[in-house]
């Protein structure tokens, strides 16, 4: 009988083809694509387990067992992952290297049941080394790594589950809560409450330009006067309090100073101090440092920079892109080494490698920071034709930072020159430092970004000074006075909430994209430039937890949770016992059970109300946040509402800007004049959906009040019955405004244009079919029959001629020369299923993923450009398994699905199985 192949399984296709090419036809790899099962939904769980299982999908009463199921879109994986395995003398699972990929290992192991010898293999570079090297040193699945992953699962199934209801019936339908999600949130909800709260203070100085002989001359600050210090932004507190005794300029003392300085138009050198100082390089790359930098440095979203290093990581381009580690192999410090040498010389590197410790105190998730791939890196100009643009600047910046961390220290020399000036008989002394960096050492490669601006300290010391001594006397001129106002501390991006996150403990950096992503997505923050603004909603939903959830959402409480995880994952705590502390409480844990069964009364009104006024509290609607008005002549009179602009930031919204929303005119339908053919009025209007043009219908006679005789109270003239649904009026007819368009400033013609689309563009000459051009939904667009065409702009609604849309309809409607065709927005290789390579394009109903065959659209709040072809692989795998959507009318038989099979998560079988296989 002839040898079987050995069977390796990965989590991704693409990692699947790297492998294969590295080992050969011995070998036959295969991808589960991502996880093969999962918690299973209330729905697949049979009638005889739903006691037990029905509300968690986890008997919380036994253990904590789980229910697993297959999901249906993966049960053709599942099939085709068998199939390979009964021609298999050997299973090598070799997914990722950290908790989670452990965790795809024991599910593929306990779906597949294999009987063949079982060994994990883990690696964290694709390379034809590292993979060799791979197969050569197996070992059995870690079964704590395991646990430490189910429980996080188990934890986050009963976290949400339990606290998300309570926000769907208290604030909004829709809503989640998440152990890490709503800590994170309440961090960008503090960062604003300190910034609502902030109190700003006004400080003035005095800046001038001191000159030696001819020299441009340089620029200096007023720093003391009379041996007092002059106030700076941080001898404030943030209640605009000064937190020590200095000198604080007002307007008019700075404009006397200034002016007595001009006067004297002369300074003597007081002081000349230099201080030499050393920088030292940063620590290569892990997760949540990339996720910083890739975010400071290229402007990348944290999902983004994980979706670019992943692919760069499959591969083979970097080492595995999830870890805490800092560390560097040997190979790793050789080559850094030696590319700072080639590139910036023998004095480039110390004389011994520099060694890195990880902070984290279970940095196991992979054993090295993130870095190039191979004993010998390759620079990123040799990478130019293999990588996208987004690839080329990840690895840029990953490659910079690995050399920068093994090169020399930098070397720089200080000088800060003190000029006394006599003022008027006031002594003041300005000061103006300038750094002169003496060897670059790492700077020469690299340079980390910085979360917060520069401030005018930094700026100063960039400046060139000339070379004086005590004593010398300067020319000094161009003496100003300056405001400046104390600023509250910077909202939080995502580069810095990163940060936060893992300064607090809270979190995995492998989780930290996905965390901020579903902030964004339930709507508790907005991007406004690089900024994450928390929403009103926001304020609501951590509110509501602060007083009813207030253990569960605090920040230490849930840093120890993430400790305890890890101390699962190195087998010192038991899962199932930590397990029911967390949910029924112990000596450490309040107990979920006992918040959630005693929640009492939530006053869903106040939890929704924020005071801005003794009148005006903020509330937040069904369509957004709105200004609640209160009488106080009459307190028991209906408020009136007062809508908020989106965009308007929580910390914006200050009793100045509230009242300056409640005393604005309230917008009505301004009328443009009378349409000339039939005599109705033509009004604009801002509508929810924006602002549109209507032309007003004459009021039907119909529904006019009766006619009643004064004197007597009879009837005169009553009038008609009330007409049924199937009699109702017409509409009034309407046109939205074009985008370039403008309620303020709208005219009557513009208007009747308008109302008078689709505009008839003329006759096809050669189907005698009309073609018309009008507005959609879409966009402008040209219509012929059944057939569309998109059109630029909206101006050429009114303005195309019946010569150009011939053309444009005597173009391929798809394909070359289109402008559809041109609409790939991204392309990857071939489908791994249909064999047609992928591509996401835009189409007329968004953006969508398609292979030729299948087509999938992207949903709302994912952003195009971080699909990557797993992402891509699965979401057409997924329609694939949905099959063909039912035609409308067509009634569908009530499919006959069997009982989902119960997959017990207890272990002590499955801990003896791995060993067994491994050895026989």
């Amino acid at each position: 009988m002839a040898q079987g192949k050995k069977l390796v399984i990965v989590e991704s296709p693409t990692k699947m083809r790297s492998i294969q090419g590295y080992l050969g036809d011995d070998y036959e790899v295969l991808s589960s694509v991502g996880h093969i099962r999962d918690l299973a939904d209330k729905k697949d769980i049979p009638a005889e387990d739903k006691k037990a299982y029905g509300k968690y999908s986890i008997d919380v009463e036994n253990g904590f067992d789980p229910y697993y199921v297959v999901s249906d879109r993966k049960t053709k994986t599942v099939a085709e992952l068998k199939r390979a395995l009964k021609s298999a003398d050997e299973l090598l699972l070799a997914t990722d290297e950290d908790r989670e990929g452990e965790a795809i290992a024991w599910h593929l192991l306990e779906t597949l049941k294999p009987k063949v010898p079982v060994k994990r293999m883990v690696f964290h570079e694709i390379t034809k080394d590292a993979i060799r090297a791979a197969v050569d040193k197996t070992r059995d699945l870690d079964l704590a790594l395991v646990d430490a992953q189910e429980t996080r699962r188990i934890l986050d199934r009963l976290y949400g589950w339990d606290v998300s209801p309570v926000l769907w019936y208290k604030v909004k339908s829709g809503l989640s809560a998440g152990r890490v999600q709503s800590a994170a949130t309440r961090m960008i909800v503090d960062r604003e409450r300190e910034r609502m709260a902030f109190v700003s203070a006004e400080y003035w100085d005095v800046e001038a330009r001191a000159a030696k002989g001819e020299n441009g001359g340089f620029q200096v600050r007023l720093v003391r006067l009379d041996g007092g210090q002059i106030a700076r932004g941080s001898d404030f507190d943030e209640d605009g309090k000064l937190k020590k005794a200095v000198v604080v300029l007002d307007e008019a003392k700075a404009q006397a100073l200034s002016e007595a300085i001009d006067a004297a138009a002369a300074g003597t050198v007081s002081k000349v101090e230099a201080k030499p100082g050393t920088r030292s390089p940063y620590a290569p790359f892990t997760t949540s440092t990339l996720q910083q930098e890739a975010g400071r440095k290229l402007s990348m979203t944290a999902k983004q920079a994980m979706s670019v290093a992943q692919r760069l990581y499959e591969k083979g381009y970097i080492t595995y892109m999830r870890t805490d580690s800092t560390a560097l192999s040997t190979q790793a410090v050789q080559a850094a080494r030696a590319q700072a040498v080639a590139l910036y010389g023998d004095a480039a590197v110390p004389l011994k490698p520099r060694v890195y410790k990880s902070k984290s105190k279970n940095a196991q998730e992979a054993h090295e920071a993130i870095r190039p791939s191979g004993e010998t890196f390759r620079t990123p100009s040799s990478l130019s034709s293999q990588l996208d643009r987004e690839e080329q600047r990840l690895y840029d910046l990953i490659w910079k930072r690995t050399v920068a961390s093994q090169m020399a220290d930098a070397k720089y020399e200080t000088t800060t020159v003190t000029v006394t000036v006599d003022a008027n008989g006031q002594a003041a002394e300005f000061t103006a430092s300038g750094t002169v960096y003496t060897f670059k050492g790492f700077l020469e490669a690299y340079e980390e970004g910085r979360d917060e601006r520069r401030s005018d300290k930094d700026a100063a010391e960039s400046q060139s000074l000339p070379v004086v001594a005590v004593g010398d006397a300067l020319v000094v001129s161009d003496s100003e006075a300056k405001p400046h106002r104390t600023t509250p501390k910077p909202r939080y991006t995502e580069a810095s909430l990163v940060k936060a996150l893992e300064e607090h403990g809270i979190g995995r950096p492998s989780t930290f994209a996905s965390i901020i992503g579903t902030v964004i997505d339930r709507g508790y923050a907005t991007k406004r430039g690089q900024a994450l603004v928390p929403t009103w909603l926001a304020f609501s939903v951590v509110r509501l937890l602060e007083q009813h959830f207030a253990d569960l959402i605090d920040y230490d409480f849930t840093a120890a949770l993430e400790d305890d995880l890890d101390a699962i994952a190195r087998g010192e705590q038991k899962r199932v016992e930590w397990l029911r502390s967390f949910y029924y409480g112990s000596d450490r844990h309040v107990g979920l059970r006992q918040v959630v069964d005693n929640l009492g009364e939530i006053d869903a009104r106040a939890l929704n109300a924020t005071r801005i006024t003794d009148t005006a509290t903020l509330r937040f609607g069904k369509y957004g946040p709105y200004l609640e008005i209160a009488d106080p002549a009459n307190p028991e009179a209906k408020p009136r509402i007062v809508n908020v602009p989106e965009d308007l930031a929580p910390d914006e919204l200050t009793a100045e800007k509230a009242q300056e929303l409640i005393d604005a005119p309230v917008a009505g339908d301004r009328v443009l004049g009378e349409n000339p053919e039939n005599g109705r009025s033509i009004v604009v209007k801002d509508g929810r959906f924006g602002p549109y043009v209507q032309e007003n219908l004459p009021a039907d006679p119909d529904e006019a009040e009766p006619l009643v005789d004064a004197a007597t109270g009879e009837v005169i003239d009553a009038p008609a019955k009330k007409k049924t649904k199937k009699d109702a009026a017409p509409k009034p007819r309407t046109a939205s405004l074009f985008r370039s368009m403008s309620v303020d400033t709208i005219d009557l013609d513009t208007a009747l244009r308008l109302l008078s689309l689709p505009r008839v563009v003329g006759a096809d000459p050669e189907s005698g079919e009309e073609i018309t051009a009008q507005n959609g939904r879409f966009g402008p667009y040209l219509k012929k029959g059944a057939d569309s065409r998109s059109l630029e702009g909206e101006q050429q609604i009114f303005d195309i001629t019946l010569d150009e849309a011939l053309e444009i309809y005597a173009r391929p409607k798809y394909g070359a020369g289109s402008r559809r065709a041109a609409s790939a927005l991204a392309e990857f290789e071939a489908d791994p299923v249909s064999g047609k390579p992928i591509r996401v394009r835009d189409g007329r109903f968004g953006p969508y993923v398609t292979d030729g065959e299948t087509n999938v659209t992207i949903p709302r709040g994912q952003k195009p450009e971080d699909v990557t072809f797993e992402i891509a692989v699965q979401m057409l795998a997924d329609k694939r398994a949905k099959g063909p959507a039912p035609k409308r009318g067509a009634k569908k038989a009530p499919a006959k699905k069997p009982a989902a099979k119960k997959t017990s998560a207890k272990k002590p079988a499955a801990k003896k199985a791995p060993a067994k296989k491994t050895e026989s």
